[in-house]
């Protein structure tokens, strides 16, 4: 059986879809087991489990052969965030799978790194270091930003208009994944004990943020040249919204990573 942490999100859905189109068991460990239970009705097991809570995820892996951790607290709040989810939920993971005897797969970002400016990227270093140290047999796959995750917040931005919101000045290269591509990439790495032990990259297609957006309005027959946040704000927002919003700071100075040096 495998168990898929965060199941229900972007990643996790096809992720599942995939699996189950193999053949595989599935559970899908999730906090919210109504969206779970309506993308996948009956074809798999829907628990629904917190990584943040040690003992309920000793609780929910149990069983199972191989652990694939696909979620993230990159838009979570006062103990929601990276540290708490993706480094010390992780933890908890770990230490689950390894009171299990399962294989692990877990999902990390494209950069990651102990001095990233991002905790996001600081935190998915740290969780591959603690699963790399525990003797749990082990797969990471790292992928760059999601392509579908981009056009669907260049859309949500546009609104009316058909002008979407680029963050910066949208003239960075940036690699873009499929979200398909990745899924495939990580249900090989969960079905096959050949891919223990690897770090994963997977490849992403450069383009600016300008290139993404206009080929949105292309698409979708939409008019106007794009608008744009200067790099400036959001210099500023990623320090003045921490104290109130600090997903909100986080997805600012990405947007401003993104924007400098490509990620």
């Amino acid at each position: 059986m495998i168990v898929v942490v965060g199941g229900s999100g972007m990643l996790g859905e096809p992720l599942v879809e995939d699996l189950l189109a193999t053949g595989e068991t599935v559970r899908v460990v999730v906090r919210d087991t109504d969206r779970a239970r309506s993308l996948f009705d009956d074809a798999v097991e829907v628990v629904h489990g917190d990584v943040r809570d040690r003992d309920r995820m000793r609780a929910v892996v149990a069983g199972a052969d191989v652990v694939v951790s696909t979620m993230h607290g990159f838009l979570g709040g006062r103990g929601a965030g990276p540290s708490e989810v993706d480094e010390r939920g992780n933890a908890n993971l770990v230490d689950a799978a390894a009171a299990a005897s399962a294989s692990m797969v877990l999902m990390s970002i494209a950069g990651a790194s102990p001095d990233h400016p991002v905790d996001l990227f600081r935190a998915k270093y740290a969780a591959e270091q603690y699963l790399r140290a525990s003797g749990v047999p082990w797969t990471i796959v790292r992928a760059p930003a999601y392509r579908e995750l981009w056009l669907r917040l260049l859309s949500e931005t546009a609104g009316d208009s058909g002008r979407p919101l680029i963050f910066g000045r949208g003239e960075q290269p940036i690699p873009f994944a499929s979200v398909v591509d990745v899924a495939s990439v990580v249900t090989r790495a969960a079905r096959d004990p050949d891919q223990r032990g690897r770090l994963i990259e997977v490849p992403g297609e450069p383009m600016t943020m300008k290139e993404l957006a206009r080929g949105l309005q292309t698409e979708r027959g939409w008019t106007g040249s794009p608008r744009h946040v200067p790099r400036a704000a959001l210099r500023v927002l990623s320090v003045v919204a921490r104290p109130v919003n600090p997903a909100f700071a986080r997805q600012s100075l990405s947007a401003l990573m993104m924007d400098t040096r490509g990620g």
